[in-house]
Parts: structure tokens; C-alpha cells; sequence
């Protein structure tokens, strides 16, 4: 009886899985992103168009590896402690392409941590932004996923990415 209860459990797992697999969109496609981005430090007339309205808050990342664009944000909360602590969220969109595939836009929300210097000056920092869900247009139609920063700090500063996009 114990034999005949193993096979029927590993049945209905298999047969479970194969039903999960089967209501994944077959078209969707999981890139693992990577890459770096520069400030754009010659503003609207350098690689970036003008920041759209609502995004003026930090100067547009230029974007190469993976994704190739342009990255504008918009800071919605900002804290500092005395220690140096910084914590930062709000939204940010991106337009340009994945893997040189065609033009799109993606929106995600974004937390960024940092250690600053008693003169402001940023010591570490690192954030996490995930995708909108239904944010996503043209070449980014239905996007999921996330991509991560890690800064470089120097001179002058890189941002250093990666993570995982999907798209359906």
C-alpha cells in the first residue's frame, strides 16, 4: 500500500508541474540584464532627450549593455540620518531597448540605500527597482521583473546593473 501511495503522490506531482508549465505564456521570454549607466552630463542636448515632466529631479542615466537608453527619476520620499544613513524611494522610467530589440518604455519603483560622508558625498549606495506591473510599452509590452544598482563611486560615478526582465 505505501508503494502504491509514492507512485500515486509522484503522479499527481507531475501532472501538477506540467499544468503550471503549461500556463506560462509560451511567448514569454526571461533575459538576465547587465550593464552600466553614466549620468548624462550634458543634459537635454546630450544623449538623453529633456526629462519628461515629473522626472526633473535627477539628472537622466545613460544606459548601456542590456538595456540601451535613457533612465529618468523621480524622487518621491528622501530620509538622512545623522549618521550618514540615506534611504530614498520613488519611480523612475526607462526608454530604450533590450538586447537591441525594438524601442520601448518600462516603469518600476525604486528604494535606494547609501552611506553618505559628514559633507553629504556619497560613500556606498545600491537600490532595487522592481517593474510596474502593466507598465510596460512596445518592446517592453507586459515586463516583468527587476533590475538592481550597485554605485561606483569615483570620478566620475557608474552604476553598475543587473537583473532580470521578462517579456511577453
Amino acid at each position: 500500500m505505501p508503494k502504491n501511495i509514492q507512485r500515486l503522490a509522484l503522479a499527481v506531482a507531475l501532472m501538477t508541474g506540467g499544468l503550471l508549465m503549461l500556463s506560462a505564456p509560451a511567448n514569454a521570454a526571461t533575459n538576465q540584464v547587465s550593464g552600466t549607466a553614466l549620468i548624462d552630463t550634458a543634459g537635454p542636448a546630450g544623449q538623453c532627450p529633456a526629462e519628461p515632466t515629473g522626472y526633473e529631479d535627477f539628472p537622466a542615466l545613460v544606459m548601456t549593455g542590456s538595456l540601451d537608453g535613457c533612465w529618468y527619476t523621480n524622487i518621491l520620499t528622501q530620509k538622512e540620518t545623522p549618521s550618514g544613513a540615506y534611504k530614498e524611494t520613488g519611480e523612475e522610467l526607462f526608454v530604450g531597448r533590450l538586447n537591441g530589440g525594438p524601442e520601448g518604455t518600462f516603469t518600476t519603483t525604486y528604494r535606494f540605500e547609501a552611506k553618505l560622508n559628514p559633507d553629504g558625498s556619497e560613500v556606498r549606495g545600491r537600490c532595487q527597482h522592481p517593474i510596474a506591473t502593466g507598465s510596460g510599452t512596445d518592446g517592453f509590452a507586459g515586463a516583468t521583473g527587476r533590475v538592481d544598482f550597485k554605485d561606483i563611486v569615483g570620478d566620475p560615478t557608474t552604476y553598475v546593473y543587473r537583473g532580470h526582465i521578462s517579456v511577453s
